[in-house]
Parts: C-alpha cells; sequence; structure tokens
C-alpha cells in the first residue's frame, strides 16, 4: 500500500508540474523560515538546561516599594550570603559572586583578557559546570587558585596540562590552576572563561571587606540551592525578612524571594514585584510568525488541491467502486500530502544549511543543526508530519466524500463547491500578510521615535577602555600625556560607562516628604566628565579644581530637579550616604538606560569608584592616527595590559538589538509571506483562467474587450483582498497596541500605515491575477471554441 501510494504521489506530481512547483516551492519556503526561527526560539528556551541541578537553583532577589511602586533587583548584601544558609533548613547551600567582568590573564609573553566571576567555594558544586581536570569540592578552596576553561587553558598553555600551572592575574598576583572546566555553553546564564576565588577578593580588595557586615549595601550576588523545587513556596517565606531584620532605624523594608534558574532567561522583567515578561515576548512573537509563514504555505497546497479536485474525482469513483473505503482514501491523500512535505522538508533543510552562517550574524548567535541528536530528528518527524497533515487534511477529507456514481456520471462540480472555502483561506493568507506588513512598518516607526531622542550627550569619536589599577595610580600622568599629544580633546572617568548605569541610591533634599522614597542613578566622575561627553550644563557650574569643596558637592539632571522642585537648587544642601552635598549645577538629561523609558533622575560626585575612562578623540584628526597615539602612550604607562577600547557609538547601538532583529525578520518574514502568498494567487489564477476558457471565448465573440475581461476576472480577487483587509485591521490593530504598551515611549499607531498595508496587497494581487487573465484575454476564442 505504502508503494502504491508514493507511485500515485510521484505520477500527480509529474502531471501536474506548475501547482507541483507551486506546493512544494511553498512549502519549502514555510519550512524553512519555520526551522529556522525555532533554532532559535529553541536555543533561547534552553538557557541552563545542561545544569543539572537547575530546578533547584535560585538567585535571591530584592521587592521593595518607593517611588510609589514595588521595585525588583538582584543586588543584595554581602553578609546575607552566611545568614541566608542558617535562615532555612531546606536551602542546602549558598553562593555570592560579583557581576562578571574581564581580567587579564598572563602566562609568559601571553596576554589574554577574558570575562572571569570571583565566585565563593560552593560554586563548582552547586552549579556543577562540567569539570575536565580538577575537584569540583576544592578547586576555588584557596585563594591562590583558579580555574578556566578548557579554551583559555589551550590558549595559555598549548596541549600541556595546565593544572597546578602559574597564570598572572590583572597583573598583580599569580594563582594556581587548579581546574580545567569544559567551555560553557553558548545558552548559559553564567558566561566566563575563568573563575576566581571569593576568599582572594576579600584578600586583596579593601572595599569588600569593609561590607562584609554591610546590610544596607546592596552590591553583590547570592545564590542558593533548596533540597527540593516543591520547597521553593516554604523557604522563601522564612527568608523574607532577614535584611529587615538587620536594617537600621529609619531604612525602607526589603524583602528577598527566591527566583529559580530556569526563568532566569525568559522572564526577567517584574512589574510591582510580579514576573511582567522579558525576552519570553520574543520567543511567542518568532514562534507565532514561523505558524503565520508554515500555515500560509499550507493554505496553497489546500486551495490548488481542492480547486484542482475535478481532476481526480474520476479516480475517487473508481476507488469507492472497486471497494476503497473513505478512511483508505483519507489515509492515501494525506500520505500524498505528507510525502510532498518530506520532500518540501529535505529542499528546505539545504536551504537552512546555506542560510545559517547569515541567520547567525543577523540574530547574533551560533546556531547550529545537531544531527546527532534525537531531539532533532524527532522535531524533524513531528514538523514533516504537522504540515503534511495540516495541508492535507481539507483536501483529503473533502475529495474522499465524493459521491462515487455522480463522479463517474461526470456530474459533479467540485470546483464549485470548493469555492467558498477557497476563499476563505486566501482571505486568512491575506490578512496575515497585511499584519505582518503593518507591523513591519509600525515596528521601523517604533525605532525611528527612539533614535529621535535627545542623547543628552555627543557620541562623535568618543571612546572607552577600562580602567585599571595601573592606569589608577598613573591617572593625571596619563591624562596629560594624551591632552599633549593632541590626540584626544578631553578625558574623564567615572564608575560606569555613558551606555549604562551600575549604581542607584537615595537622596534627601528640602522639603522631601519623609515617607517618599526615589532612587536616583548614581554617577562617580573626575573633573571633565560633562566636557568630556558633550553635556549641557543647564544651572550652575560644573566641577573644578578651583574649588576645593567640589569633594562634598553634586551635580543633578533635569529630571532630578523636576522631582525636587527646587526654585534656587544652585547652593542647596542634599543628604547623601549621611553626609551633607552642595548642589552646584544643573545638566541635561542623559540618555544612559533603557531607550524606551523616560530618563531617570540622576547626581553625580567627585568619587574614584573605578569603571572605565572616556576619551573624546581629536576631532580634527583622522581617528587611527589618534588611536594609534593613544595606544602609544597607554602602552607606555600600562604595558601589562593589551590595549583595548569601545567606541560609544557600538556600545549604544546594542541597545537595539531585539527590536531591531524584530524588524529585520518581519520584514524577511513579511516578503516571504507575500512570495508565499502569490506564489498561491498565481496558481489559482491560472486554475480560473483554465477552467473559464470557454467563457472567455463566448464573451470575446459577443465583443468583450481584453479589458473588461480582466476586470471581470480580476473582481473576485479584489472583493477578497477587500474583505481581508476589513477583518486584519482591527487585529492589527491590537496586537500592535499590546506589543508597544512594554514601551514608556512609543509611537503612535498612525491611521494612514493600515489602508497603505491593505492598498500594497491589493495592488500585489491585482497584479498576479490581472497578468493571468491578460494572457485568458488574449487568447484566440475559435481555440476555446472548436469543440462546441
Amino acid at each position: 500500500m505504502l508503494r502504491n501510494f508514493i507511485l500515485v504521489a510521484l505520477r500527480n506530481l509529474r502531471k501536474n508540474r506548475l501547482y507541483s512547483f507551486i506546493n512544494i516551492t511553498g512549502l519549502t519556503i514555510g519550512i524553512a523560515c519555520s526551522v529556522l526561527i525555532l533554532l532559535w526560539v529553541d536555543h533561547e528556551s534552553s538557557y541552563d538546561d545542561f545544569i543539572p541541578k537547575a530546578d533547584r537553583l535560585n538567585q535571591v532577589w530584592i521587592n521593595a516599594e518607593y517611588s510609589g511602586t514595588i521595585n525588583s533587583w538582584t543586588s543584595v548584601p554581602l553578609p546575607l550570603y552566611e545568614a541566608i544558609k542558617d535562615a532555612d533548613v531546606r536551602i542546602v547551600n549558598s553562593v555570592v559572586t560579583d557581576w562578571g567582568y574581564d581580567h587579564l590573564v598572563t602566562v609568559g609573553e601571553k596576554k589574554i583578557t577574558n570575562r572571569g566571576f570571583y565566585v565563593s567555594e560552593e560554586f563548582l558544586e552547586m552549579f556543577e559546570f562540567p569539570l575536565l581536570k580538577g575537584d569540583p569540592s576544592s578547586a576555588l578552596d584557596e585563594p591562590t587558585s583558579i580555574v578556566l576553561s578548557e579554551s583559555l587553558a589551550k590558549s595559555l598553555f598549548g596541549d600541556e596540562d595546565p593544572i597546578n600551572k602559574i597564570v598572572r592575574l590583572d597583573d598583580e598576583a599569580d594563582l594556581q590552576v587548579t581546574a580545567v572546566l569544559k567551555d560553557v555553553p553558548s545558552n548559559s546564564s553564567f558566561e566566563f572563561d575563568m573563575l576566581i576565588p571569593w576568599s582572594y577578593r576579600e584578600q586583596s580588595n579593601e572595599w569588600v571587606r569593609d561590607n562584609m557586615d554591610n546590610w544596607g549595601n546592596n552590591s553583590f550576588q547570592v545564590f542558593v540551592e533548596l533540597d527540593d523545587a516543591a520547597n521553593h513556596a516554604v523557604a522563601e517565606a522564612n527568608i523574607a525578612n532577614i535584611i529587615n531584620e538587620h536594617m537600621e532605624e529609619g531604612d525602607f523594608e526589603r524583602f528577598l524571594f527566591l527566583y529559580p534558574m530556569p526563568r532566569w532567561r525568559l522572564y526577567s522583567s517584574f512589574e510591582e514585584g510580579v514576573e511582567s515578561g522579558g525576552i519570553i515576548e520574543y520567543v511567542r512573537l518568532f514562534t507565532i510568525i514561523a505558524i503565520f509563514i508554515l500555515v500560509i504555505a499550507c493554505i496553497n497546497f489546500m486551495n490548488l488541491s481542492t480547486a484542482r479536485s475535478q481532476n481526480r474525482a474520476k479516480e475517487v469513483g473508481i476507488r469507492k467502486s472497486i471497494g476503497s473505503g473513505k478512511t483508505e482514501l483519507i489515509i492515501q491523500f494525506l500520505g500524498e500530502s505528507i510525502i510532498i512535505a518530506t520532500i518540501a522538508f529535505i529542499l528546505a533543510m539545504g536551504i537552512v544549511i546555506l542560510a545559517l552562517p547569515y541567520f547567525n550574524t543577523l540574530v547574533e548567535k551560533e546556531l547550529v543543526l545537531n544531527y546527532t541528536s534525537g531531539k532533532f530528528w524527532l522535531w524533524s518527524l513531528a514538523l514533516v508530519l504537522i504540515t503534511g497533515i495540516v495541508a492535507g487534511s481539507y483536501p483529503a477529507f473533502y475529495l474522499s466524500a465524493f459521491n462515487p456514481v455522480r463522479t463517474l456520471k461526470g456530474s459533479i462540480k467540485v470546483g464549485k463547491n470548493a469555492s467558498l472555502p477557497r476563499k476563505v483561506l486566501v482571505v486568512i493568507q491575506f490578512g496575515v500578510a497585511i499584519i505582518l506588513m503593518v507591523g513591519t512598518v509600525v515596528i521601523f516607526q517604533q525605532i525611528d521615535t527612539v533614535r529621535s531622542r535627545q542623547l543628552g550627550y555627543d557620541q562623535e569619536k568618543l571612546i572607552t577602555m577600562e580602567y585599571t589599577e595601573e592606569l589608577r595610580e598613573k591617572y593625571d600622568v596619563f591624562k596629560n600625556e594624551l591632552l599633549r599629544s593632541g590626540a584626544v580633546e578631553s578625558m574623564t572617568r567615572s564608575n560606569s560607562a555613558v551606555t549604562q548605569v551600575t549604581s542607584n541610591n537615595f537622596l534627601g533634599w528640602p522639603g522631601k516628604p519623609e515617607e517618599e522614597r526615589i532612587i536616583f542613578s548614581t554617577l562617580t566622575t573626575e573633573y571633565d566628565y560633562t566636557k568630556t561627553m558633550g553635556i549641557k550644563l543647564l544651572h550652575g557650574r560644573d566641577f573644578s579644581k578651583d574649588f576645593k569643596s567640589d569633594t562634598t558637592a553634586m551635580i543633578v539632571n533635569k529630571a532630578a530637579l523636576d522631582i525636587m522642585e527646587l526654585e534656587d537648587p544652585i547652593g542647596t544642601e542634599l543628604d547623601l550616604w549621611g553626609d551633607k552635598y552642595t548642589l552646584i549645577g544643573v545638566v541635561e538629561d542623559v540618555l544612559m538606560e533603557s531607550l524606551y523609558r523616560d530618563v531617570k533622575p540622576m547626581f553625580m560626585v567627585l568619587q574614584d569608584w573605578g569603571g572605565v575612562i572616556t576619551l573624546r578623540l581629536n576631532r580634527n584628526q583622522d581617528v587611527q592616527t589618534s588611536l594609534n597615539q593613544v595606544e602609544e602612550v597607554y602602552s607606555s604607562l600600562n604595558p601589562a595590559y593589551p590595549f583595548d577600547y569601545t567606541f560609544v557609538d557600538v556600545e549604544y547601538e546594542k541597545k537595539f538589538t531585539y527590536i531591531k532583529l524584530t524588524h529585520t525578520l518581519a520584514i524577511i518574514f513579511a516578503s516571504l509571506a507575500a512570495i508565499i502568498t502569490g506564489l498561491g494567487i498565481f496558481g489559482l489564477a491560472s486554475f480560473m483562467a483554465e477552467q473559464r476558457t470557454k467563457e472567455i471565448g463566448i464573451r470575446k465573440v459577443l465583443g468583450a474587450s481584453v479589458t473588461s475581461l480582466v476586470g471581470l476576472m480580476s473582481k473576485d480577487f479584489t472583493w477578497l483582498v477587500l474583505i481581508s483587509f476589513a477583518i486584519a485591521t482591527p487585529m492589527a490593530w491590537y496586537l500592535l497596541d499590546q506589543y508597544l504598551e512594554q514601551y514608556e515611549i512609543r509611537t503612535a499607531l498612525h491611521w494612514w500605515v493600515f489602508p497603505m498595508a491593505g492598498i500594497t496587497a491589493l495592488g500585489f494581487a491585482l497584479l498576479i491575477v490581472s497578468n493571468q487573465a491578460r494572457r485568458a484575454a488574449q487568447t484566440n476564442p475559435v481555440n476555446a471554441l472548436r469543440s462546441e
């Protein structure tokens, strides 16, 4: 039976080459798109799956109410690391880490800068990152130890055994390699090439030692392991008030909660203390797009199969007359569609293999087709079967229902009976295409809206570099040498780059309500910060060496001034960290954090917290010449470190990663949806032209013009597109309004976008249909009527 199905299917493909080409091409494009998107979705959805105890591991978060809302964050006090172990018997272990930074490791003449974490000794036992060499229970016990990734160890030591070898860390200390771990997968919440003992950080960093008993400084990450994931709620309730039990009088309440590892990647956004989305929104969006593309391709198959069902009516009648049942016929037709889906899948995989490198560049991932994975083949089989069954279901049930007597007499008019369902499917196709077109335009408008915002600083020739300990000691010399060389116009240092905020604090001002708590972005800077960044000063003055009192001076942004509502702000005394600071200046708002939200209130003080150095290269000099000069001075003063820098505008562009990805994919898939829909319309129009050959001949004999005949044949499709537009417009409006709700700064849904998409869809349809109609209308009517 199977052999018969295959032979019949292949025979029908050969007999109807045009329609076979349309069906297979549409399904191939649909499957290829779906596979690419699902590879990305699977990668995002499989974060941390390789960690055996992921369901029992949690990060400690804080909920606190201020500024009239409940805010959630991951930074916690350092003493919580030890205290939480005794808070509940269900917590079997805890780990403290920093936030992960680039570190310089040196072996002989080899200098490599890679990302690493300071972690407490329990880290490898809790997270169970697989080791190639070493003991996870003791690898991080000693402050002089270090754990390297396989690739970093190979880069440093080649094929030699790295265990017990010495590496120099940040040109400050010699550490001994105690373990080598497998390279961390790209779908890991932790990305690193080295692990450094927390005990080393305690020994080498006075600030860490000062905070070991400080419950007011939320600057660390703490993770816990539960004995059983089912005990999550009880353990969370028992640890909720730990910080409040240690807080000083007058401090605000902070409640702890445990956030499970399986939810870190996809559900990272919180509002009012509860999950409010995250990357899961993009996963859902792209999954829906993949389904839409595949459904459009399946609709082509259904339409063309039912439209041409007249050609197979006698076959069905003969099979039924010799004993074939309805079930057997359904199985046969579904089998044929699965065979076609299999052919399309094979062709689609060829497209995926060719397109994958470009797709990886687009999504900034390293996705691969894992042919050795049972999961890959299971999903492939499911995709083929689902596509084949969905595409072939309606034609199979429709064809198998034919009456054998009527079909053999030739009295059944199957094409007419299938007309309404075909029209409904065409409406769905165009509706999806219109929604994708509108979505593409609206997302572009959202990007344009954000890009048109005033940054508050000037990105031209602005670069940042790491602030090392050696540069800290030689900062003034470094700055003076660069200014003297003419390579830079200005230079400063701060606790964070201008594209991010790494610290937040509370601030007090005259007239502030006692119960009001508003968090301020905190910027610690050196002189010339506003000059280097090109930030406009609105009131007062900048920090200056001419004023020794500036060590207790403060500058705020306009958003902060608006909140404080100070009529005469300059000279006002503000409360910070238990001291008084004098407000000396107000600057324009600067877009440092999310581009899609209002600028937060911010203050600047003269403090040296490390972070980054920012340089404004000479605007009147070639960039590469300036960089060469900077490198020369940098290398002479900081020879242990390779010269590395980042352009601020490049870092700024990273803030657009997901919305630009959404826009690009929307353009690609809207175009592909249009192509697939166009193929289907082309097939249906060709079929209609064949079916109406005699009608066209008669009308031409009676005097109908080519133009009138083209209009007649195009009328049905015009109505279908108009119906699609009427249905798709409110749906698109609702979906895009929901999409834009996640942004404080959002574009308006302009009315003209919708008719523009409808007119484009109508023009596209009429272009295809009218071309086929014109060819049919121009044929000689004698040929059509000769047999009458």
